[in-house]
């Protein structure tokens, strides 16, 4: 199974697996990474220039891990493991339910580092099904089902504001 930096699992053997599509996909096909950072990769970006900027992997023989400038962050708003939906509370300084969990992380490749660069590539988790992967054998693709201590966060999460919403005449507030 992969791991982090630090040696801790990340719930997966292949994270390009639970790729859905690049972040610089266009919904046209294009690579917009190939536009919009031409100077950070000039070559990469004339070679797409001459296929009309089309993606390398949808235009050619590629695999997402082939691509020098792949990036995968998810941004569900649901856990990918078990499916509890995020309760955001705005003007709140509480900890998110869901939070961001790297199955590949990107290198910074220096001169003696022989290894090719590792693409980021990042799933939501609820912070419990986080804790779980990281301290655990447990995988991002079990069949999971929100903890209660998850479940009982959002709802109380909900309850607020819901209470927020209801409405009180000018009167209910000025007596208050």
């Amino acid at each position: 199974m992969e791991t982090t930096p630090s040696g801790t699992s990340v719930g997966v053997d292949d994270p390009y697996e639970h790729v859905e599509r690049c972040d610089h996909l266009t919904d046209d096909g294009r690579c917009h990474f190939a536009v919009e950072h031409r100077e950070r990769d000039p070559a990469f970006a004339r070679e797409r220039e001459t296929d009309a900027f089309r993606c390398p992997v949808g235009s050619e023989d590629w695999e997402w891990c082939d691509c020098p400038h792949f990036r995968a962050c998810n941004t569900h708003r649901a856990c990918v493991r078990c499916g509890l939906e995020a309760a955001r509370m705005a003007h709140s300084a509480e900890r998110p339910l869901l939070e961001t969990h790297h199955l590949s992380y990107a290198n910074r490749e220096t001169e003696e580092d022989a290894q090719p660069p590792a693409h980021e590539i990042t799933v939501t988790l609820c912070r419990w099904c986080h804790a779980r992967v990281h301290d655990s054998w447990a995988r991002i693709d079990d069949d999971a089902s929100p903890p209660k201590a998850a479940i009982a966060a959002r709802e109380a999460r909900r309850t607020r504001e819901r209470a927020e919403f209801e409405f009180r005449s000018a009167a209910e507030r000025r007596r208050e």
